[in-house]
């Protein structure tokens, strides 16, 4: 409780200046609407946000498992070879610095306009893909020196020495990894489905436009309000993650 009472009344002042001010100053509700309007219409277009936002959950939850396969076993692979991390790590810097927008009508061409939910997992993973992949090999880069001497000593295996000193010492560094792709997914997913414009995916941003065009402004702040609960609560998943894995490596350690 210490540490939540500081946001929490935080949040409460500025939601109560907020309302006051929208109040005194007439502001239009179109322009800016005061949070009960927005809480308003977070009740009376709950069935619709939570459909949409269970939608833009999967596809961002679903880039994150491709993103996680691609560049965890892509980085795990090319530890293996100074050549082949000098190789990949040029490719891999070039897709993170390349805007979605950029490749977005690519993808809608490659996989079809039936398929925008398949283009949105894909863009959205292209965008988590780097803190993966960099996490993970800057991870099995960094084990200590004298354990890798040590295991040299051994005679261990390439496999041996990854799996029993590479991995465990890179969990860190893939945790917080994880951490920046999570909020990623959910931006490029998002993204993704401003871009890709034709509403087949029927996600948050697709309400987000909705009520934009059709000046709803209390129903688009709701559904940003929709969007950021679904960002804390996959970043306080990760850091229960991180924290259940600090927790076995010291019972193991111990």
């Amino acid at each position: 409780m210490s540490r939540a009472l500081p946001p929490l009344l935080l949040t409460a002042v500025l939601l109560i200046v907020w309302e006051v001010a929208c109040r005194a100053l007439a502001v239009p509700s179109y322009f800016l609407p005061p949070p009960s309007a927005v809480a308003f219409a977070l009740v009376e277009r709950a069935p619709v946000l939570a459909a949409s936002a269970a939608q833009t959950f999967r596809m961002a939850f679903q880039a994150l498992l491709l993103a996680g396969s691609l560049g965890g076993g892509l980085a795990v692979l090319v530890s293996l070879s100074r050549r082949a991390e000098r190789a990949v790590a040029p490719l891999a810097v070039t897709l993170q610095v390349t805007p979605v927008v950029a490749i977005a009508p690519l993808v809608l061409i490659w996989v079809g306009l039936d398929n925008a939910d398949l283009a949105v997992v894909i863009l959205a993973a292209a965008v988590a893909f780097f803190p993966l992949f960099s996490g993970v090999l800057t991870g099995l880069k960094s084990a200590d020196p004298d354990l890798e001497r040590l295991f040299d000593l051994y005679g261990a295996t390439p496999l041996q020495r990854l799996w029993r000193l590479r991995i465990p010492s890179a969990l860190p560094f893939m945790l917080e990894g994880l951490r920046v792709a999570v909020g990623l997914a959910v931006i490029g997913a998002v993204v993704a489905e401003f871009v890709s414009g034709s509403g087949a995916t029927q996600g948050l941003a697709w309400r987000l436009l909705e009520a934009g065009n059709r000046l709803r402004t209390a129903e688009l702040l709701a559904a940003l309000v929709w969007l950021a609960v679904m960002g804390l609560g996959l970043n306080g998943a990760v850091a229960g993650l991180e924290a259940w894995v600090r927790h076995r490596s010291g019972l193991a350690a111990r």
